[in-house]
């Protein structure tokens, strides 16, 4: 049935046991079918142990007005992160009460509203690895005062709520937040 090794054919008799296997180990073939799709998605944990996460990012008024969005995308991408989704665009009143429901309810609300939609902003969708985390560090704290200089905000920022730019502040908020900016066709990942 198949040439046995030391007929001078132990190649033909190697492959032969593979093809054999392959055919008759479903759970080899779906281990490898999930490892190969797991590459074509980027998704870099099953093989690696990496943790491949989006974040949202927006560009507020006060980079645009500076002109700093170039520095701040640059910055990001010489970390490694993807850029997987950007558009300007004018905050609106509902978008804006959604995305800050958490202080909505404070006295400051009304200037954070007014700044944020005074013009338009930039906003980003970024995919790599751990970007929350290394983003939120390429950031520093949220008061630029009090952010060392090297930060994004410790180099470009001038207060509490001029601090340049906005990050989500876990993977799941990223996705609920880039599901609440972008439409699905708008984001190539």
């Amino acid at each position: 049935m198949f040439p046995q090794p030391g007929n001078g054919r132990r190649f033909l008799w190697t492959y032969a046991k593979s093809q054999l296997v392959w055919r008759t180990w479903p759970r080899l073939r779906f281990w490898a079918a999930t490892q190969n799709l797991a590459l074509q998605l980027g998704r870099t944990f099953f093989l690696f142990g990496g943790s491949m996460q989006k974040t949202l990012i927006i560009c507020k008024p006060d980079c645009l007005e500076q002109k700093h969005v170039g520095n701040v995308v640059d910055r990001f991408e010489k970390a490694g992160f993807e850029i997987i989704g950007c558009k300007m665009t004018l905050l609106t009143s509902a978008q804006l009460r959604e995305h800050y429901a958490h202080v909505a309810s404070k006295p400051f609300y009304p200037e954070i509203e007014a700044f944020m939609s005074s013009r338009p902003v930039i906003v980003l969708a970024l995919r790599g690895e751990n970007v929350v985390a290394v983003v939120r560090d390429l950031l520093g704290p949220t008061d630029s005062r009090k952010a060392p200089k090297g930060t994004i905000r410790g180099d470009y920022g001038t207060e509490m709520m001029k601090n340049v730019v906005h990050a989500s502040d876990s993977e799941e908020n990223g996705l609920i937040e880039i599901a609440r900016f972008f439409h699905a066709d708008e984001v190539y990942a």
